[in-house]
């Protein structure tokens, strides 16, 4: 077990120590209301650690406080660890971004899109093209998400037991064969719709490696990284480490609600949300990407790999809210591209929060968040466990940050 440590003073990194303590006694305060059981952040320059605090509880029942090497349901924020292991296979010449996705996953050969009607009246027509593997990493591909609640193919997901993303009881070969019998919402590469695309990379991940996701993980990116606290399920040794999952409710508290089972290998592997992993282990995932590809002579990417993920694929230079489905069509997508997984800074004066341009990062449903901001050489990582329903702790994350940075 590696622990993250602050390694700098805040004055040598360029940031300014009263800021820092702003943004402390900000998320604090959100403890001190009920509205966090507790949190971590971490703020490096130049790959030094220059400010880590902690406040608060992992387990408010059991007044277990949250540490540096707590353990964290990252959700999401698994997606870019997706993107990384979809890059070493194209890196290795095993697949390509222009590959037919039904190339590696027969059950989408052949999709059809969303024409009209709804329900059992549906009307779908042929696609005109096959859903490319960059599709996928950029959430073009036609795929959704049934809790949208936002277009008629969202209820065809929940009527195929797609609320929540995993029909009960299924793995992911079996998950992916009920994804494709849905028809697509919109044409591949024609919108931006986040959606269940990184579970689809996670088998096509098995299917080209011959290997089950979390062992390729585990090979491939965790050891080589030295991330010996990720994965999908915690050890034993790990378990008194790890997080509850809160819920926000109606009153603006918060209290104990189901998450991943992670006591234990899943069943569902998902390259979408399913991974566990500590402050130190997220660290050194950014650090491998801020360092384009490479950290401690270990090389996972090439530059230009990670010069590809992190760079807006949007056509036209369109944001998420310009080029997205009615979902995303919200104020805050506002001045963001979106590269492979991960968010991307292109127009600063327009993001609600201020950001500098090239900023790229990616959150998680829980209320964790990342970022790394090639410009400034600053990564930037918030760890809680709440899944929210009015809480907004991103931008504010945003400002304080900003605001601390004085070179």
């Amino acid at each position: 077990m590696a622990q993250l440590r602050q390694e700098v003073d805040p004055g040598e990194a360029g940031l300014d120590p009263k800021a820092l303590d702003r943004l402390d006694r900000h998320f604090a305060h959100h403890v001190d209301e009920g509205r966090l059981p507790g949190y971590l952040v971490a703020v490096a320059r130049g790959g030094r650690v220059a400010h880590l605090s902690t406040y608060g509880r992992r387990d408010v029942a059991a007044g277990l406080p949250v540490e540096a090497d707590t353990l964290w349901r990252i959700y999401s924020m698994t997606k870019p660890v997706t993107a990384v292991a979809v890059l070493l296979l194209v890196e290795e010449g095993r697949l390509s971004l222009d590959d037919p996705l039904e190339r590696h996953l027969p059950a989408f050969a052949d999709p059809r899109v969303y024409e009209g009607g709804s329900g059992a009246g549906v009307r779908t027509r042929p696609a005109r093209g096959p859903i490319l593997i960059r599709h996928l990493l950029t959430h073009t591909a036609g795929l959704t998400f049934g809790f949208y609640h936002k277009h008629p193919v969202d209820a065809l997901y929940r009527e195929a037991g797609l609320e929540f993303s995993v029909p009960p009881g299924k793995d992911l070969a079996e998950t992916i064969e009920v994804y494709a019998r849905q028809p697509l919402q919109f044409e591949p590469g024609t919108q931006w719709n986040y959606s269940v695309a990184a579970n689809v990379l996670g088998r096509v991940i098995e299917v080209v490696s011959g290997q089950p996701l979390d062992a390729f993980f585990a090979e491939r990116i965790f050891r080589p990284l030295g991330m010996t606290d990720t994965g999908f399920h915690v050890g034993a040794d790990q378990a008194e480490r790890l997080a509850e999952l809160y819920g926000e409710t109606e009153d603006g508290g918060i209290t104990p609600v189901p998450g991943l089972p992670v006591r234990g290998r899943p069943r569902f592997l998902s390259g979408s949300g399913g991974l566990v992993s500590s402050a130190h282990d997220y660290q050194r995932f950014m650090d491998m990407l801020r360092r384009g590809g490479e950290l401690d002579g270990t090389r996972l990417l090439s530059p230009a790999a990670v010069a590809l993920m992190t760079r807006n694929h949007l056509p036209g230079g369109a944001d998420l809210r310009s080029f997205g489905a009615p979902a995303h069509q919200e104020r805050g997508n506002e001045g963001l591209g979106f590269g492979f997984n991960v968010s991307v800074v292109i127009d600063p004066a327009r993001t609600p929060a201020p950001s500098a341009a090239g900023t790229y990062g990616w959150t998680g449903v829980a209320t964790t968040a990342f970022w790394v901001d090639p410009g400034h050489d600053l990564t930037v990582q918030f760890m809680t466990q709440v899944r929210p329903k009015t809480l907004k702790v991103f931008p504010e994350l945003r400002r304080l940050v900003h605001e601390a940075r004085v070179a």
